[in-house]
């Protein structure tokens, strides 16, 4: 009987032995990888890059910053929940100056920064 429901404990764990994404610390780091992503890029704009030059300098230097970290909770940030995020935090900063806002602006610029940051780190990710 104890071998039974041992087995049905280990393959079935209680909810709070399973880590959660919603952890506040890896939201924090979340929204810190995010706020740095968008000050970068909205200062490259601001500075005349263009949006290509200005994606990928961010990505560039976002990235280093995080490969540096020690942060183990980088590891839990999901890569479409991240460009989701900074999306938004991009186009509410500075989207309107190159034409992107609301829905659409965050949707596009999502597509957008995924497909450079695949092209820019292809062997990286942010959250790992």
């Amino acid at each position: 009987m104890v071998l039974f429901f041992l087995t049905v404990y280990f393959l079935n764990p209680p909810i709070g032995l399973a880590f959660n994404t919603s952890d506040p610390s890896v939201s924090l780091l979340q929204n810190r990888i995010t706020n740095n992503f968008s000050r970068k890029y909205c200062k490259a704009i601001k500075n005349g890059f263009s949006k290509d030059e200005a994606m990928k300098s961010a990505i560039v230097k976002t990235e280093n910053i995080i490969s540096f970290s020690y942060n183990p909770q980088k590891k839990w940030i999901e890569k479409d929940d991240l460009a989701n995020e900074i999306s938004l935090q991009v186009v509410n900063d500075c989207g309107w100056s190159f034409g992107l806002i609301g829905k659409e602006g965050v949707d596009y610029f999502k597509s957008y920064f995924l497909e450079i940051y695949e092209k820019t780190t292809p062997d990286k990710n942010f959250s790992r």
